[in-house]
């Protein structure tokens, strides 16, 4: 079902149809009939899916890649931290858990939030995988980058390589981290794949579910709490990643197991971390019309992104914060 700004005048001449039969036995007044006419507008067109705040967002079934819910769904926009699902695959893909990593002064300089990790310590990969998924540090991101492919540029080209293999084919990645630029995005579409790639990787379907964890990291205890709030409210929920830059606004992708199979959602652009959640809990719950699809995408999100930064270009720490 596709819901588009037409469909209104659609719904009001059906029901101007029926209401013109079924008011010749009764006799009804106009005024009447004008008022449920438009009493039964709202409530159809408020039946047809769950408020979304979101500028994107899908709810697909893991198995049979069904499309459940989706709101512009193949809308490009900036993926923020839900970059480091593709970024941990990628790296998986040629390092091993237990390898140690010489952390370079790039990946210390990268801009991030705390732990930041220091130049010349030494961390496995299972570790820079716990920091980069749990708690979206992007030095971690850049670490295993570089050590996966000898830097993050020629890891960049392997990420781009993977989300086609995928299938998902309007993404494109500029770094390991997230962090905005010029010509990074992905769809809600597109996420969703990821994520359900990413649930065939043991290790990191492992992290992704994990509330807190405390990591040995150089001699040193750092004590790890997940971004994901669904994990403390949600018994079924398999994990998942957050992101956030200004550009990019809140986003998530996740999955939660239901009694008929594995339900994968991704949400791009919500305006704050509150209604990111409240939306994140209505995909969960089904709180939508199955196969509902709406378009009502009225600009270019890869438009309002490079808009956006170059106000970020004034404070560093915009730029920063990508949980």
């Amino acid at each position: 079902m596709q819901i588009k700004g037409n469909e209104r005048l659609s719904f009001i001449k059906r029901d101007k149809k029926k209401l013109k039969n079924f008011s010749r036995p009764f006799k009804l007044s106009r005024p009447f009939l004008l008022a449920v006419l438009v009493l039964t507008i709202l409530l159809t067109a408020g039946s047809h899916a769950a408020e979304i705040t979101a500028k994107a967002a899908i709810a697909i079934d893991s198995s049979t890649s069904e499309i459940l819910y989706a709101k512009n769904p193949d809308l490009k926009l900036p993926p923020a931290s839900t970059t480091k699902l593709i970024t941990a695959m990628v790296a998986l893909d040629t390092l091993n858990p237990d390898d140690i990593v010489t952390i370079s002064r790039r990946a210390a300089d990268t801009q991030s939030i705390q732990p930041k990790l220091k130049t010349g310590e030494k961390v496995s990969v299972q570790n820079l995988l716990d920091l980069a998924l749990m708690r979206s540090i992007n030095g971690a991101a850049v670490a295993l980058a570089e050590a996966a492919a000898g830097s993050e540029r020629s890891f960049v080209q392997l990420m781009n390589e993977k989300a086609k293999t995928l299938g998902a084919a309007n993404t494109k990645f500029i770094n390991a981290s997230g962090l905005p630029g010029k010509g990074q995005y992905t769809t809600a579409r597109d996420l969703a794949t990821i994520m359900k790639s990413a649930l065939t990787y043991p290790v990191l379907s492992g992290i992704i579910d994990t509330r807190i964890k405390a990591l040995e990291v150089d001699g040193k205890t750092v004590m790890l709490t997940n971004t994901n709030n669904l994990l403390w409210s949600n018994e079924d929920h398999l994990g998942g990643k957050t992101g956030y830059t200004r550009a990019a606004r809140h986003c998530f992708v996740g999955a939660s197991e239901k009694e008929e199979g594995t339900l994968i959602i991704a949400l791009l652009g919500d305006s704050s971390r509150d209604t990111l959640w409240t939306d994140a809990e209505k995909l969960l719950a089904k709180d939508f019309q199955k196969g509902t699809i709406i378009i009502d995408a009225r600009e270019d999100g890869l438009r309002v992104k490079r808009h956006k930064a170059a106000h970020r270009t004034k404070s560093k720490r915009s730029k920063t914060k990508s949980l």
